[in-house]
């Protein structure tokens, strides 16, 4: 599809890296997917594009551990084709995938702009955007690529950083509660009833296969007995806050997600924020979402929540809906990335 701009993408493998070269390929063994989130798991995934093989703290895991990375060099059109249907399956909706493509693609443009990883542009995993090689890519993901070949969404002069999550619960969110406090003007929060009550046809259409196996993403419970809450926080934290006491949200964004979570304990007590590590620190894998509200009765902590992700911009489930009802893609960016607008696609 050209070679006019070349991305560097991380690969992490666990713990060591296993390859094959092949003749136009490479196969990688035990990739790490999933990191730190409760789909966790390897796989072995091919690749098209040059491999080199370097050392690199790993930004995904506590610590900074230091692991391989192979850096896998690739035109940036080519690495759209597999992203789209490594965050979707290729069988989706084509305006979901065209959709998809002008997102990742501006996304991937502003991280290369100001690369957060040492030695590559981007890593594979959903610290960024999947990528996850040739398994998964079809014809269908090549075409979405082309048709939308180039494009970007736009605010003003500026690319955008278009963030986007597998599903909203209801309402997006704004970028204050998930990242810096600072208003980002095309991600505003909307309400998107489409992310409702999708068929199975859609879900089993749209998600690849370790995303079917999670039912319960819009609406979801998870209970904790006392001591089972004490261990999870001491654990995910390092901090010991003795038993538990309580746990108070004190603030919250526009989709009711918490930013700001105050945990009580007999020995420690402390405010936390912003979303991603209060679901951390309140799993052992990691809380679909941090939009829920806080029950304890009977030695028993009750977390009902809503959504997948952290809710600011795109919401892929809801996505797949409008366009499976015949939305454009040009109509879903503009519904989620509001004020934004479409470049020219190249040709």
């Amino acid at each position: 599809m050209g070679a006019e701009r070349t991305i560097k993408v991380g690969i992490l493998t666990a713990p060591h890296i296993e390859y094959e070269q092949r003749e136009h390929t490479f196969l990688l063994k035990n990739v790490r997917i999933g990191i730190g989130f409760h789909w966790d798991r390897t796989e072995d995934q091919e690749f098209a594009g040059s491999l080199e093989i370097k050392p690199t703290p790993n930004p995904s895991l506590e610590g900074g551990e230091l692991w391989q990375a192979a850096i896998n060099t690739i035109d940036l059109e080519d690495y759209l084709c597999s992203v789209i249907s490594s965050e979707m399956n290729a069988n989706s909706p084509m305006e979901l995938l065209k959709a998809h493509a002008v997102i990742s693609r501006s996304w991937a443009l502003r991280a290369m702009q100001k690369p957060n990883h040492e030695g590559f542009d981007v890593c594979a995993d959903d610290h960024c955007q999947r990528y996850e090689g040739l398994r998964r890519m079809s014809e269908r993901a090549v075409e979405a690529v082309r048709a939308t070949a180039g494009q970007v969404l736009l605010y003003g002069d500026e690319i955008c950083d278009c963030r986007y999550y597998k599903c909203c619960g209801g309402k997006t969110e704004v970028w204050r509660t998930c990242w810096e406090d600072i208003d980002v003007p095309y991600i505003r929060s909307v309400t998107c009833d489409y992310c409702k009550s999708p068929s199975p046809k859609i879900l089993r259409l749209v998600l690849n296969d370790y995303d079917q196996e999670t039912k319960d993403f819009r609406d979801w419970q998870v209970v904790y007995a006392d001591e089972e809450l004490d261990d999870v926080v001491r654990e995910k934290s390092g901090i010991d806050f003795g038993h538990i006491m309580d746990l108070v949200p004190l603030q919250r964004g526009a989709s009711g997600r918490i930013c700001e979570l105050k945990i009580v304990g007999t020995k420690h007590s402390e405010v936390i924020g912003k979303e991603l590590k209060i679901r951390l620190w309140l799993s052992r894998t990691c809380l679909y979402s941090s939009w829920f509200e806080v029950s304890h009765e009977n030695g028993q902590w009750t977390l009902t929540g809503h959504g997948w992700g952290h809710g600011a911009g795109l919401c892929q489930i809801g996505a797949a809906v409008m366009a499976s009802e015949g939305k454009t893609y040009e109509e879903i960016l503009h519904y989620y990335y509001a004020g934004s607008r479409l470049s020219a696609p190249t040709r």
